[in-house]
């Protein structure tokens, strides 16, 4: 599960470059104290924080605690924080105020809601 989810990166990582943004992967994301997005991207003053999830389902849920430190970085870093799903071949983009969110605290976002 979780060489998905660092192929899906690596991945996106190489898409934003192909369209002449600069882009890297963090690594260690989600495994450190610090808040840290998967992916940082930025071209002509832009910059975008970007926390990646693949899956092959219709939605995908996402814990709160990865939405706040996606938020909490993203204002420290003076970026725009955005959700990235890859849903089987598919990227989408969320921007994470834009998300539902279910009773038991947990977002999900879903392929044909957008």
């Amino acid at each position: 599960m979780k060489q998905k989810g660092s192929n899906a990166e690596r991945e996106l990582v190489a898409m934003f470059w192909e369209v002449g943004w600069t882009a890297a992967r963090v690594a260690g994301s989600g495994s450190m104290k610090f808040p840290s997005p998967d992916v940082i991207a930025g071209k002509e003053g832009r910059k975008i924080v970007v926390e990646c999830k693949s899956t092959k389902n219709p939605h995908q849920y996402i814990d709160a605690d990865q939405i706040n430190q996606l938020k909490t970085f993203a204002s420290a870093f003076g970026a725009e924080p955005l959700v990235g799903v890859k849903f089987s071949t598919e990227w989408h983009f969320f921007h994470p105020d834009d998300l539902e969110q279910t009773r038991n605290g947990r977002f999900v976002v879903n392929k044909n809601k957008h």
